[in-house]
């Protein structure tokens, strides 16, 4: 089953479906930092997409290619079974500025006349689920979701579309997306029951439980565990693997070199002595898994717009791209990139590349590590979604 990703990030849709058993054809992304995580992973490391001879291996504007390589594009009719991709969803997302006119909204329709060149099989489409209510601005009522299924529908796909919990698959964070099936020849209905029916098998054949914890995501990346310079940013600290103490843990670990003993992106950030004590005074507060304002009055001198206390034993709020949102459940510190990653599913040995992190003006355009890890869908729904699409296509049972 062949398959194209646009807005394909760092590469965590690519990625579940390359260990779906799905071969890519290519992927378009158009940040440099991005596109060089899906770089050295997928192209560089698995050699996982094939690859035409008129797109270089380069960061591409889909616009851009839209306008320049239509007849190229129009020229794969009939030999690309899925285009996958989840336009940028901040236009759309409850929890940012949220306008109707954000440029980045225009790209679902980049999206649909992507697929109106390619005519793939099967459609699949994410976003936030922000993205299925109406703005309510200059006395406009748009539902953008209603719009992608009525231009869908026009160019003769069958569509299906629901609100999951990635949480509810092995994922632990709670993170629910908007999931849009399309397909020519199919019902794409079959493509979400096969993807729940499947899921237990899934995960029991992974070692995996259906719901995570975070200590059994990241319990073994502690900053107590014996520190040492970061390798790639040695003038920060990270620390060495801890004891494997879940299966989760072991899974995410298993295909890493046996002589790696710090995971890659594993930096902790450098606290001042004042935000450690902020985090101090949000830890001995104990309200775990509420998001916490300054509008709440609980604690003195957080100035964040908003910040939640993990629970060892529950899920993480949604992984977003502001690490200031989450503080680690024991230690008075925010999440590393790694454990970022963990929460979403990629495992240890899929490498991050660029900055770490960026602010002021520079977040319009930069997508650093965290930023990368926060857009992605993670890999291991990508995955049951792939195989999903397998079974539906091939007629083939997972087991």
């Amino acid at each position: 089953m062949q398959y194209i990703d646009i807005f394909a990030g760092c590469g965590g849709l690519s990625l579940g479906l390359y260990n779906a058993g799905l071969h890519g054809i290519f992927a378009i992304e158009k940040n440099q930092d991005a596109f060089n995580t899906l770089r050295t992973n997928l192209i560089d490391n698995k050699n996982h997409f094939s690859w035409v001879d008129w797109l270089n291996k380069s960061p591409h504007d889909i616009d851009e290619l839209l306008e320049k390589n239509k007849d190229e594009l129009i020229s794969l009719r009939g030999t690309v079974d899925l285009v996958a991709g989840g336009p940028p969803c901040q236009g759309f997302s409850m929890a940012g500025q949220r306008k109707h006119d954000d440029s980045r909204n225009h790209l679902v329709y980049s999206y649909i006349k992507f697929i109106s060149y390619i005519k793939p099989e099967f459609i699949f489409f994410e976003n936030v689920r922000g993205i299925t209510q109406k703005f309510k601005e200059d006395n406009m009522s748009i539902k953008y979701s209603d719009k992608i299924i009525d231009e869908l529908e026009s160019l003769g796909y069958s569509i299906s579309s629901k609100i999951i919990d990635m949480s509810e698959y092995g994922i632990p964070q709670a993170r629910k997306r908007f999931i849009l099936i399309g397909s020519l020849n199919h019902n794409p209905d079959e493509v979400f029951d096969k993807l729940g029916k499947n899921k237990y098998t899934f995960l029991k054949l992974n070692s995996l439980n259906e719901h995570i914890t975070i200590e059994e995501a990241i319990g073994d990346l502690l900053c107590t565990n014996p520190n040492r310079p970061c390798p790639d940013y040695p003038t920060y600290n990270s620390s060495i693997y801890g004891k494997i103490t879940s299966p989760y843990q072991a899974f995410m670990r298993k295909d890493i070199d046996k002589d790696e003993n710090i995971a890659n992106s594993h930096r902790f950030a450098k606290h001042t002595d004042k935000i450690i004590e902020l985090h101090n005074k949000i830890i001995e507060k104990n309200i775990r898994s509420k998001r916490i304002t300054p509008k709440d009055n609980i604690i003195d001198g957080l100035l964040r717009r908003g910040v939640t206390l993990l629970d060892k034993d529950g899920i993480a709020p949604t992984v977003t791209s502001h690490p200031d949102d989450m503080v680690h459940y024991k230690e008075p510190r925010i999440l590393t990139v790694r454990e970022c990653a963990r929460l979403q599913s990629f495992p240890d040995w899929y490498k991050f590349t660029g900055k770490y992190t960026t602010g002021g003006q520079l977040r319009k355009k930069d997508v650093p590590r965290y930023t990368q890890v926060g857009n992605a869908i993670p890999p291991l729904f990508a995955e049951q979604i792939g195989l999903a699409f397998l079974e539906v296509i091939k007629g083939e049972k997972y087991e």
